[in-house]
Order: C-alpha cells, then sequence, then structure tokens
C-alpha cells in the first residue's frame, strides 16, 4: 500500500511501523514551565515486536480478570518514587528528576526548523528503505519509526532494564552475564515478560514499569527527525526482534505545537491543554498514532504550586510537594487504548463540590428504561479484547450505574457549573448505564476549558472537556451534550474505530445514542420522549441537508477507502485521507449520516430489540478495534429475519457508508421523514421543492406521496397540487381524508381543487366514500 502524501488533500500520515515494533506501554515524565510554554522530560517506550513477526490483532482473546476498583489500589507516591539510581540519563534543571530533558552541555544539533538528530553518528538514516530491508534480513539497520513533529528530540537511548533491582523475576535465568549480545536478549525477554504479565498482577506490573523507566541508559541510539516522524535505530540491528524493547527518550516541545493550545482560561490565568488536534498527541510525546498500538500508560506531571493537572486515568491523582513551589501529579491507564486517546489539561483548575451531602444523594437515583429490563451478566467465557483489568468481568462495576465524578472548571465559573452540572452529570451517568450498561471507565472527571476550545465538547478517558457554551439558558444544551460526550465511552474509547476514516462508528453511535441517554435522564414519558427525538431528528436532517448542499462529494463518504478500509502498508503505516483539511474538522456528515443509518436500523427492526442487541454487541466488543462490518455483520446475524427484507451489509454500504449525498430512503423511512415534516409549523417552498427532487417523490408508492401530498396541502405548496389532484384521481383508497384536509384550511384554490376533484371522480367513487366526502365538501 502506497503511502505517499498529496499535499494539496491535506491527508494526514501515521508513519509509525506498527508492523514491525508494537507499543505496549509509555511512561512519561515531564515538566510544565508556563514562562516557556514549553513541557519537557521523557517518555519511556515499552516494546513489542509487530504482527509481522507474531500473530496478533484487534481482537485477541486473553484471560480476562475482574476489575475491583476498590480492591486495586496503588498510591502515586508509590509509583513514581522508586529507589533506582540512575546514572546516565538526561540531568534535569530542576534537581528532581533524574532523566527530564538534557540541554545543559550539550552541543545544539537543532535545524533551522528545530528538529534534532545525532545525524554525525547515524550518517545514511535518511529512508525506511535504505535502512531496514526486513524481509531479508538485509544489509542495513532495522529502522524504528515513530510518529512525532513540533518536537525537540534531545537524546535517545535504550534504558536498562536489567539494572532494576528484583528483575531477575523476570528472567528465565536469573544469572545476568556482560555479554553485550545475551545482555540485549535479556534485556528484551525481560520487557516481554512484563508486558505480558496476568492482568491480575496488574499492580507488580505497574511497579515494575516505574522501576524499569528510572533504570539508567546503556547506550545512546542513532536517531533523525522529519516533518512526520522520528526514526531510531541501533548499529547492527537489523530485525525488529533484535531491537531494544525499551527505549526512553528525551525531548521539549514547541510554543507552537499543534498537540497543545498555551492560553488563559476565563479567569485570565495560565493553562494548557490538549484541544483535539487533527494531529493528536504527536507534537505532545513521540508515539504510535495508528489506533492498533494500543497501549497503557502512567504518567509524573510537575508544575508549580496552585497549578492542577488533569488527565486520563483511572486514579484520582493527589499532589505531591516535592520542593517548595513544585508540585508532582502522578495518573496511571491498565486499560489498553490508542494514544490518541490520552489528554492533559494543567490550569488554576477549581474543583466544583455540593455544598451538602444530601443535596448529592437526592441526585444518584437509579433510571430504568423501558427496553433495559433484560440483566446485565458476565461475558460468558471471557472478554474478547487483550488482557487487562476489566470492570465488565466484576459484578460491583457492572451493578454501578453512576460512577465517582469531580467537576472542575475557572474560578469565575464556579457558581453557574455548581448550579448546571453538578445535578446533570449522575442523572445522564445513570441513564447511559440503564441503555448499555457496565461503565468502561471507573470515574470520570469534568473540565470546563477554555473559551479558546473549538468544540462543544469532547471525550477522552476518564475525562471530558466542556465548553463555557453549554452552560448558560438551562440545562437541555447542557445535558444532551454531556451524554454525547458519556456515550464516547462506550463507541469511540472502549469500542475504537481500526481505521481513523470510519469516523462514523464514533459519533454515529454518541449522536444517536445522546438522544436515548438524555430522554431517560429527564424520565420523560414515552411519549414525550418519542416526541422530542423526532424534533431532533428533523433539526439534523435540515443540518445534513444543508452541509450536502454546500461541501465537497468527497467528504460526504463515511467510508472513503470502501474496500480498502482498515488495510495499511507492509511496515503499518497509513495515511488518513483529508485529515488535516480544516474544513472537515467542523463538518456533521459522519454525525449526522452515521445518526440516520443507526436511526434508520432501530426504526426498522424495533427499537426494544435494537438496544438488546447493541448491549450484546458491546458485550462482545468494548476493549477492541473494530470495522463498519464487524457491527453490521453482527447485527444481521442476530437478527436474521432482516435479511429477508432486502437488509445487508453490502446494501448498507452502497446505500449509506460508500456514496456521498443523503442516502436514498426506504419507504418506511420516507413515510418517517415526512411524518416528522408533518408536525412542523411551516417549511418555504424551497425546501418542499428540494424534498421532491431529492426523494423523487412523485416515483414512491402511495403511501409516500400520500404522506407527501398531505404535506403539500398542509403548506399551501401550489406547485405541488397537481399531485393532489392525481393521486385523488388514482388512489381513491387513501384519499378520502385528503378532501377533509384540503377544506379545512379554509383556502379558496384548495377547496376549488377539492371540489374539481370530487366532481372529477364522483361518479366512479363507491357510495361510502361519495357520501363522506359530500359531507366534507358540502
Amino acid at each position: 500500500m502506497e503511502t505517499q502524501l498529496d499535499p494539496s488533500k491535506d491527508d494526514l500520515p501515521l508513519m509509525a511501523n506498527t508492523s514491525h515494533m508494537l507499543m505496549k506501554h509509555y511512561v512519561l515524565d515531564l515538566d510544565v514551565d508556563f514562562k516557556s510554554q514549553v513541557i519537557e522530560g521523557s517518555i519511556v517506550l515499552f516494546f513489542e515486536t509487530g504482527s509481522s513477526f507474531r500473530k496478533v490483532g484487534s481482537s485477541v482473546e486473553g484471560v480476562c480478570h475482574p476489575r475491583s476498583d476498590e480492591t486495586f489500589k496503588i498510591r502515586a507516591f508509590e509509583l513514581c518514587h522508586i529507589p533506582v539510581t540512575n546514572a546516565s540519563a538526561c540531568s534535569s534543571k530542576t534537581g528532581y528528576n533524574d532523566f527530564a530533558v538534557c540541554g545543559k552541555g550539550e552541543k545544539d544539533t537543532s535545524d533551522k526548523n528545530g528538529n534534532h538528530s545525532n545525524r554525525a553518528q547515524a550518517s545514511g538514516i535518511s529512508s525506511s528503505k535504505k535502512c531496514c530491508d526486513i524481509e531479508n534480513h538485509g544489509s542495513e539497520d532495522f529502522l524504528l519509526v515513530l510518529d512525532c513533529c513540533d518536537l525537540c528530540v534531545l537524546k535517545v537511548e535504550e534504558v536498562d532494564v536489567a539494572a532494576v533491582p528484583g528483575i531477575e523475576k523476570f528472567t528465565r535465568s536469573a544469572k545476568l552475564t556482560e555479554g553485550s549480545e545475551e545482555l540485549g536478549n535479556l534485556r528484551n525477554q525481560i520487557v516481554h515478560e512484563l508486558v505480558t504479565l496476568p492482568a491480575d498482577r496488574w499492580e507488580e506490573q505497574l511497579y515494575y514499569y516505574t522501576c524499569c523507566s528510572q533504570a539508567p541508559g546503556c547506550g545512546e541510539l542513532l536517531f533523525t527527525t522529519s516533518t512526520w516522524s522520528l526514526e531510531i535505530r541501533k548499529a547492527g540491528i537489523r530485525i525488529p526482534r533484535d531491537f531494544p524493547r525499551a527505549i526512553r527518550i528525551c525531548y521539549k516541545t514547541k510554543p507552537e505545537g499543534r498537540s497543545v493550545t498555551w492560553t488563559t482560561d476565563q479567569s485570565g490565568r495560565p493553562c494548557v491543554y490538549t484541544m483535539g488536534s487533527p494531529l493528536n498527541n504527536r507534537a505532545l510525546f513521540p508515539c504510535q498514532e495508528p489506533p492498533v498500538a494500543m497501549s497503557t500508560w502512567q504518567a509524573t506531571v510537575r508544575a508549580a504550586t496552585g497549578f492542577v493537572v488533569l488527565m486520563s486515568g483511572e486514579n484520582s491523582a493527589e499532589p505531591i510537594q516535592l520542593q517548595e513551589g513544585i508540585f508532582s501529579w502522578n495518573y496511571y491507564v491498565t486499560m489498553p487504548m490508542p494514544a490518541s486517546t490520552f489528554t492533559i489539561a494543567v490550569g488554576y483548575w477549581i474543583e466544583v463540590k455540593w455544598e451538602s451531602l444530601a443535596t448529592e444523594v437526592m441526585t444518584n437515583d437509579v433510571i430504568s428504561l423501558p427496553f433495559s429490563k433484560a440483566d446485565f451478566r458476565l461475558v460468558e467465557g471471557g472478554c474478547g479484547h487483550l488482557e487487562y483489568p476489566c470492570r465488565f468481568q466484576n459484578p460491583g462495576a457492572t451493578s454501578q450505574p453512576v460512577i465517582p465524578h469531580r467537576v472542575f472548571a475557572p474560578w469565575c465559573l464556579k457558581d453557574l457549573c455548581a448550579e448546571i452540572l453538578l445535578e446533570l452529570i449522575p442523572q445522564c451517568l445513570s441513564a447511559a448505564h440503564a441503555t448499555l450498561g457496565t461503565h468502561p471507565f471507573s470515574r470520570l472527571d469534568v473540565l470546563i476549558v477554555p473559551s479558546n476550545f473549538s468544540s462543544l465538547g469532547m471525550a477522552s478517558p476518564h475525562i471530558i472537556f466542556l465548553s463555557q457554551s453549554v452552560l448558560p439558558g438551562g440545562s437541555h444544551l447542557c445535558g444532551t451534550r454531556l451524554c454525547h460526550e458519556i456515550a464516547h465511552a462506550w463507541f469511540g474509547l472502549a469500542i475504537g474505530a481500526r481505521d481513523w476514516t470510519e469516523e462514523w462508528i464514533s459519533e454515529g453511535f454518541a449522536t444517536h445514542l445522546e438522544d436515548v441517554f438524555w430522554a431517560a435522564a429527564q424520565q420523560l414519558p414515552c411519549d414525550e420522549a418519542r416526541e422530542q427525538q423526532e424534533l431532533k431528528a428533523l433539526l439534523r436532517w435540515r443540518r445534513l441537508r444543508d452541509e450536502v448542499r454546500n461541501s465537497e462529494e468527497e467528504l460526504q463518504v463515511l467510508r472513503p477507502k470502501k474496500e480498502n478500509t482498515g488495510e495499511t502498508s507492509e511496515s503499518g503505516a497509513s495515511i488518513i485521507k483529508h485529515g488535516l483539511k480544516a474544513e472537515k474538522i467542523f463538518m456533521q456528515v459522519h454525525y449526522l449520516k452515521g445518526y440516520f443509518l443507526l436511526r434508520s436500523l432501530a426504526r426498522r427492526i424495533g427499537e426494544a430489540t435494537y438496544f438488546t442487541f447493541l448491549r450484546k454487541f458491546v458485550q462482545k466488543f468494548h476493549g477492541q478495534l473494530i470495522l463498519s462490518q464487524d457491527f453490521l455483520y453482527m447485527l444481521l446475524e442476530d437478527i436474521p429475519e432482516q435479511k429477508g427484507y432486502g437488509l445487508s451489509v453490502e446494501s448498507i454500504f452502497q446505500n449509506w457508508l460508500d456514496t456521498s449525498g443523503i442516502p436514498k430512503l426506504l419507504p418506511d423511512q420516507l413515510v418517517l421523514l415526512l411524518e416528522s415534516l408533518l408536525e412542523e409549523k411551516t417549511l418555504c417552498p424551497r425546501t418542499l421543492q428540494c424534498l421532491e427532487k431529492t426523494y423523487r417523490l412523485q416515483e414512491q408508492d402511495a403511501e409516500v406521496r400520500h404522506r407527501w401530498c398531505e404535506l403539500v396541502v398542509k403548506h399551501k405548496y401550489a406547485a405541488g397540487y397537481g399531485a393532489v389532484e392525481k393521486f385523488l384521481w388514482e388512489d381513491q383508497a387513501m384519499g378520502v381524508y385528503l378532501y377533509g384536509e384540503l377544506m379545512v384550511n379554509e383556502d379558496a384554490k384548495q377547496q376549488e381543487l377539492a371540489h374539481k376533484c370530487f366532481a372529477a371522480a364522483r361518479e366512479q367513487m363507491d357510495m361510502s366514500s361519495a357520501k363522506v366526502v359530500a359531507e366534507m365538501l358540502f
């Protein structure tokens, strides 16, 4: 598969060669400097060989151990202050970090763009083709490629994990030898044993990850940086199997780096946060961006007194004072996820709390739904994902409707957040649990981010960013947005798209579930919930219609790579089409077309049946990456009767996912759409004209044409009166009450049309129909 960029299309490259080396865990150790607007420190990466050299996939089965959130606890201090001597790595400017970015006393090797390398030693590293011939165990060194941009990489070194006290337990031979080759193999064996520890030993695993991350270096590695990548090699190492499995990269971000934004909050105080850049996190730390590189992580972040560090993490970190004016925050994650899901926010955030315990207890009522009576039993036969401490196997977690949560905001928004968010969050969490069952994550922080945030919300593991725009004007906008982001815990995070171009898997599901969650959170009666959802559907249809009119057709396709979706090059690298296109960031087509597809499926098979199936799907695929066909094939296998009605994966691809524009709706779907439009007070002639043309309403069946005639009459659309006249003549069995609608508007032209049609058809009408119509007209 070619990975050549087309600059004119703003494609985004994923450069990491994940098929050769696959990241399994990373340890960040960072200092946040607001004066220079730089984050500096190091990342230690732990690898296994990739799928080209061992069997691995997105749905590798392992023994899944239950996660008990009360039993498994690690103090952050124990994680990040292990007495391991580091004699070689980068010396910290502040004196308390043994391996932060080293800049003092080193020759500046940066180029005019700020890129660094030790290319004097690494002469000849210019491309992966020249430096690596894997299949033939070639004549050149193996090249590890990481996704990286807008970073100053200062040093790359192998980590001597064999120097960690007690690490002998991870070797088959406890005796450490001095032979370079043997010692290299031993280090790799240690890392292999560490990354493959069973899930019930996650605390021990996390402890030794920390120890290894603080171990001394045992030799610098050759590296060079380019616009999109960091390329690393070790002289004489020609195949991935022999490449170091633990490496440390010392680096610092650039103020203009595109993964984070440095700004001030609404109270005028400095802050920095990951704002959901199309680049994701490659300008925050070197990583493997392809989703298949699902890894765990832990991070130590230091900031000045007064700052609060929030992050994707299973633990609610508490600050540790290291020295006067400097505090450290430590987080960890044991569920493997793509590096793109990592999120951080550092600022003068204030935690918003209840004024009294009694108020909080009142909001934690359990919500039930009409279609949620099926029990959420543990997954039979274990989970299908890579092994990790899984909440879906924990009885306590499966029955927990509201997970622990906190709210943070700038000081000036504290009271507004207390008024709106504190009550909404437990209601929305309980509604989500009633719909889908087990919350994939054990806790949740909600942060009101600065006003320069370009979205209304963004979900990451354990943390949601919300725009201040959702707060004023009551609870509706805030509640619906909160429900949307909570839905991403299941679709987008716990279940992710294996190919980034299939954004609809995340956004379409979240948009569809948003309505269901919000109706349940409000505890609306079924009729009111349906009315609310029909109105939202109408508004979304109009938005989709307008976007389709005013955007490039190529950007309207939900599966742009079609049958090549999910494919990568031999190395694992790939190209995200239009990934950097500015207007694509603000397009709603993958939200709205995805929403209408799921709404269509739910209506067709029945909502109760659909949501029962969706819970089964979540139980099967949580913790994994999927493609569209994984969902569709399971749906049709679980509900086989749909195949008899012309519904197939191929037809859904053709009508919904692989083509631009608004899909051609089935007759029942058109009836539902037209009935929704009948509830609108006014529709302009241009809208009606577009509707008729887009869906070729004159060519549809009688049910559809009947609803269209009702729309024509209601909105006095004179251009459609011919269709009404034709319908009253040709479809007399269904047109009786249409006469009444023509008369009730008290419009002279419509009444004249009714009399004209009745006069022409009266002699051919049966007596009963003729009598009813006559009573309407005279």
